[in-house]
């Protein structure tokens, strides 16, 4: 075998799992993996301006494509403390990344070291593994078992604390007998296939509840197939919206209390039986347990055991991959239908489609400043199916996911668990990585985007080019509609009168010149105050990322207060702005408006 460093044992690992893009900051302490990745020539890098930004790069690049893990890496200490929200953000939405840090000499790790902290023990609640690894010859075995980790079960993040002296270390490697670990991934039996469906069946009003686990599966095709068979509407949650077009006819909306459709809602709170597959019944999917289980029976389909019955005890509980378990669902279901066994769920599919064309928040407002539910028209009529949306959290991310579109399986990422500030731009940058060539939009709220905003660079840097849409009211916008309940507006505000700033008298009033820093970081900008110039900037946009390869930054000028719809129960969402009423309310509704 051959004698090397365990530092280029790991980068030879990294290449025959497939994990060749990596996105971080070098340090005295990685120096030596960053030599290896040097000397093998096989990884790309993407140099980082923040070590957090560099975890939500890796967490978007993982997110962008099935099969895709994105590597982090940093030096010791504070580097390994700021991938603390990167990792929380991927293990919450279940997503595999692999974090390394480097780390004072084994010697020296009682000593309080310089930038010496115990990472193993902060990372671990927040990891499928987290180990700093004492001796050299266990290099090669942790990082296997890291990728088999990532990779069965539930997906996870996995950090490696590698010490100076083992990442310099010899060490006897032959990586052309290296074979990934298997990958166990639990299966629906044939039983488990015929009783959820003798309980669907059974029903008169069932809904698919179709959750991100379908996505990572990688099985959003088979979801819409046993949709079809059956004829039943589908409910995606927030992390599995796209798992079934919106222009389907089966897509019955989205459920919740936030990033909810109204007839979404309204169907689901019709139906009698759900088979939730893939997902976890997020509380603000949900509301109460006692409103969203009222009335009706659940199948839960979930790949950890622990998560079946940990927010509501299921009528039925089935242990499996999504993939694997609509495929034994498909079987059961296509001998049904050739047999003639099946319900007949036109009528209840009709009545859902029905709702979508009599339930719509008005888009169409003509105000200057202009109303947010007015950029994201203009977004639907600007971006086409073939887009990739990328948000996080706040007003723009809720208003965003009621009026926008998507149309597959990964494109509409979000952290939707974790849901950090700051989270979008870096992660944008690493769905670019992902998906090179393929159209990439961002949307932030000003605060969102002022988090990070230095990951801009990157962008122009690396030549990596997207379109971030920056709907500005200059305030935490989401937090000042919860403090209503408190009947105050207490430090929420961002507005302030910019001595520097450029531009008209209300972009001035709003603070912080974004245009002005985008440029500064070498990427494009442009500023628009009326509803009808926002076609032509993101016209204007796409022609400037084509044409600089940069970041293009299209920030909205809003009304400085909107409440969006919202409320603490299915059945008691509050729309505060007038619903449709008109086709011409509406225009870009995916179901023309039934006048």
């Amino acid at each position: 075998m051959a004698k090397m460093r365990t530092v280029d044992a790991i980068v030879a690992i990294l290449e025959k799992e497939g994990a060749t893009e990596a996105f971080g900051l070098p340090g005295a302490a990685i120096n030596p993996l960053y030599s290896a990745m040097k000397a093998h020539g096989g990884i790309r890098h993407t140099l980082a301006r923040h070590v957090e930004g560099a975890s939500h790069m890796a967490d978007g690049y993982s997110r962008a494509k099935a099969g895709n893990i994105g590597v982090c890496l940093g030096t010791s200490g504070p580097a390994g403390t700021d991938m603390i929200t990167g990792l929380y953000a991927a293990q919450a939405d279940s997503i595999p990344m692999l974090c390394f840090t480097g780390q004072a000499p084994v010697a020296k790790l009682h000593k309080e070291d310089f930038q010496a902290v115990d990472i193993e023990s902060i990372a671990k609640p927040l990891t499928k593994m987290a180990m700093t690894i004492l001796e050299p010859g266990q290099v090669p075995g942790a990082v296997q078992k890291a990728f088999q980790l990532m990779r069965t079960g539930r997906p996870g993040p996995v950090l490696l604390d590698l010490p100076f002296d083992v990442q310099m270390a010899q060490i006897e490697f032959d990586i052309d007998a290296y074979e990934p670990l298997a990958v166990e991934k639990p299966r629906a039996t044939r039983k488990q296939a015929e009783k959820a469906l003798d309980m669907l069946t059974a029903s008169e009003k069932p809904l698919i509840v179709a959750g991100g686990g379908i996505i990572n599966a990688d099985a959003s095709d088979k979801l819409v197939e046993f949709a079809e068979i059956l004829n039943v509407p589908v409910v995606p949650t927030l992390m599995g919206w796209g798992a079934i077009a919106d222009d389907h006819r089966l897509m019955a909306g989205m459920v919740g209390l936030q990033t909810s459709h109204k007839y979404g809602n309204a169907t689901f709170l019709e139906s009698d039986f759900v088979i939730g597959i893939g997902n976890r019944w997020a509380n603000r999917h949900t509301g109460t347990v006692e409103k969203y289980t009222e009335g009706r029976k659940f199948v839960h389909v979930d790949i950890e055991p622990t998560q079946i019955g940990r927010v509501f005890s299921p009528d039925f509980g089935i242990v499996s991959d999504a993939g694997l378990a609509l495929d034994a669902l498909i079987e059961v279901a296509k001998e049904r239908k050739a047999a003639g066994t099946l319900p007949d769920y036109s009528a209840w599919a009709q009545s859902a489609q029905e709702k979508r064309g009599r339930m719509q928040r008005k888009t169409h407002f003509d105000n200057v400043p202009m109303k947010p539910f007015r950029v994201y028209e203009e977004m639907n009529k600007a971006f086409g199916p073939e887009t990739t949306y990328v948000t996080t959290i706040g007003l723009s991310q809720i208003a965003g996911a009621q009026m926008l579109h998507v149309f597959g399986p990964r494109k509409w990422i979000n952290a939707g668990q974790a849901g950090p500030l700051g989270w979008t731009g870096p992660a944008a940058l690493g769905v670019v990585r992902g998906k090179p060539g393929e159209t990439v939009v961002a949307l932030s709220g000003d605060y969102d985007f002022q988090f990070m905003i230095e990951e801009l660079a990157v962008g122009a840097q690396h030549q990596l080019p997207y379109i971030h849409v920056v709907v500005n009211n200059s305030y935490l916008g989401l937090i000042r509609q919860s403090q209503r309940g408190f009947e105050m507006d207490y430090h929420v505000s961002l507005a302030f009168e910019n001595v520097n700033a450029t531009g008209s008298e209300a972009a001035q009033g709003y603070g912080v010149d974004h245009v002005k820093v985008a440029e500064g970081l070498g990427c494009k900008a442009i500023r628009v105050e009326h509803p009808e110039d926002l076609g032509p900037a993101f016209e204007k946009a796409r022609a400037l990322m084509a044409e600089y390869k940069v970041p293009v930054v299209v920030e909205a000028i809003l009304e400085r207060v909107t409440n969006i719809a919202m409320g603490t129960e299915l059945d008691n969402v509050v729309e505060f702005e007038d619903l449709a009423e008109r086709r011409e309310d509406a225009p870009t509704a995916i179901v023309a408006l039934l006048d």
